[in-house]
């Protein structure tokens, strides 16, 4: 068996470490020592949204984590899904010694060019307000610097999220999420990661071509605006390839390891 690697998983928009419960024991018996984690706000973290003002408030748990590991530990490989691309980049923007490789896997990649929002900014104004379906949008903080929040609403995770996934992982999103911050400027401030942090880090992406929401059109356009090492996809998964296509998706995750770690 290939030596034991360190796995993050970091969740997208609304969810938490949950979110990985099909893949996390599959990557363990592997050998590999993995850990999901809540950011503030998500999953069993107590945060309230209110408290979430900037970009690191949203990150502060993987933060934590990070700091949390010894100097002479192995270095780390992140996944991560959809929005959770942003603060895995403000991770190994602030640890870069600690982080090998950074998975976005249906996620927003930043560049070292624009803001960190960006990339999910640009995404943004591309959704009519009715493409959100019955997703609570709404606005909280200072009214000089207003954030944004959601709350996937259960048809637009049934019919934008988990369309391809089993029902009764939609069943358990529909009673696990909670209220996340959309990362935008007002979240995350306009100074763009820097080359010598984040842009440091190689960057492998996995597109899921069949997700109704990031569609593959913009997963292949966020790879050409700031070019990872290597571009992997999983067909037929929804955007939520870690339940429509675990099997596929561990197999990948595996692979990666083996090669960057």
């Amino acid at each position: 068996m290939d030596r034991q690697k360190r796995i993050v998983l970091i969740h997208g928009l609304c969810h938490g470490a949950w979110s990985w419960y099909k893949v996390k024991p599959q990557l363990e018996a592997a050998g590999h020592c993995v850990t999901a984690v809540d950011l503030a706000s998500s999953g069993i973290n107590m945060t309230r949204l209110e408290e979430i003002q900037t970009l690191e408030d949203y990150c502060k748990p993987l933060l934590e984590f990070l700091s949390s590991l010894c100097s002479d530990d192995e270095k780390v490989i992140l996944v991560a899904h959809s929005m959770g691309g942003i603060c895995a980049a403000l991770a190994a923007d602030i640890f870069p010694c600690k982080i090998a490789a950074i998975v976005f896997l249906t996620g927003f990649m930043p560049d070292t060019r624009n803001p960190p929002a960006y990339v999910y900014e640009k995404f943004l104004k591309s959704i009519p307000r009715e493409e959100w379906l019955d997703t609570v949008l709404g606005k909280y903080g200072k009214p000089d610097c207003p954030l944004d929040f959601a709350l996937l609403g259960p048809k637009f995770l049934a019919k934008k999220v988990y369309q391809l996934s089993p029902r009764k992982d939609l069943e358990l999103a529909k009673t696990l999420v909670r209220a996340n911050p959309f990362v935008t400027n007002n979240l995350a401030g306009t100074r763009s990661f820097s080359e010598e942090g984040y842009g440091s880090i190689t960057r492998i992406y996995i597109i899921s071509g069949e997700s109704n929401i990031v569609l593959e059109d913009y997963q292949r356009w966020m790879i050409r605006n700031f070019q990872p090492k290597e571009v992997m996809e999983i067909k037929d998964a929804d955007h939520m390839a870690m339940f429509s296509k675990p099997q596929e998706l561990c197999a990948r995750l595996l692979e990666i390891a083996c090669k960057y770690a």
